[in-house]
């Protein structure tokens, strides 16, 4: 359980601008259109892939320093 961390602030830091990114993502399959707005007004529009990636390196950063 080297990555997950629920009880790590760091952790939700960390993973939620991945769950962002994979709902940004998933929009077009699942109609998530009221959801996506909200997202896009608070991150300011940036691309699911960024948010993604920004979820992944951060969980992985605070890994790899722990």
């Amino acid at each position: 359980m080297k990555y997950l961390k629920p009880t790590s602030l760091t952790w939700w830091a960390s993973a939620t601008p991945l769950v962002a990114g994979l709902l940004v993502a998933a929009e077009p399959l699942h109609g998530l259109f009221g959801v996506v707005q909200t997202i896009n007004a608070v991150t300011g529009n940036i691309p699911a892939a960024a948010l993604i990636n920004a979820g992944l390196a951060g969980i992985g950063i605070r890994a790899a320093i722990k």
